[in-house]
């Protein structure tokens, strides 16, 4: 009978995993590719550098998977939160409180997304456009929604949903730069919110 690792082991496998992840995404947010290094991220996550062998052969494929596997997570949290409202003002603000929350809270985790290895990671490439192509759609569809219900005026949804992409990262970004960001993101949702109706010209009620 092959050898069949226990669950426990499994565990203690996946839990150093997740801990040179977690370590990663604050070591590159704070130092940038470049400048990051495999023994600054073990350092952080404290554990060997042979256990960072184990599972990645180099730092650009650990950015990658980073990369992806935070990507999944932002994703996910803007869409189930843009899914469990009805209307367009509704779906807006749930999807824009979950992106500024998951900015405020885990700031490593937009600056990676949005500014890690540009121009550094050339494997990265494909991974981002998948990225912005994704997120568009996620604010393209309470959109197209709106047009078929005629609460917003005729337009090309697709290029509304490519501006508000644009614009909600900048603001975003611009926000993590504050001192206060955390007392200044209701203002931010709000403001981000009216700026989204008016731009899609939405003419529904609540």
């Amino acid at each position: 009978m092959p050898y069949q690792s226990s669950d426990k082991t499994r565990q203690k496998k996946d839990a150093k995993r997740t801990a040179m992840m977690q370590a990663a995404v604050r070591v590159f947010s704070a130092k940038g590719y470049h400048a990051a290094t495999i023994r600054d991220i073990v350092s952080e996550a404290g554990v060997a550098v042979g256990t960072f062998y184990f599972y990645f052969p180099d730092k650009e494929t650990l950015f990658v998977h980073l990369y992806e596997e935070t990507a999944q997570f932002l994703l996910q949290a803007i869409q189930q939160a843009t899914q469990s409202r009805a209307t367009l003002p509704q779906q807006m603000k749930a999807g824009l409180q979950a992106y500024v929350n998951i900015a405020v809270y885990e700031p490593a985790v937009v600056q990676l997304l949005l500014v890690g290895g540009v121009g550094a990671v050339p494997a990265l490439t494909v991974k981002r456009v998948e990225f912005r192509e994704r997120l568009t759609l996620i604010w393209q569809r309470p959109l197209d929604k709106a047009l078929a219900e005629t609460y917003i005026l005729p337009q090309n949804t697709r290029r509304t949903a490519e501006a508000f992409a644009g614009a909600f990262d900048e603001v975003i970004l611009n926000l993590l730069n504050l001192p206060e960001a955390e007392q200044e993101a209701g203002a931010v949702i709000q403001e981000l919110l009216q700026f989204a109706l008016r731009a899609a010209a939405y003419t529904g009620g609540n």
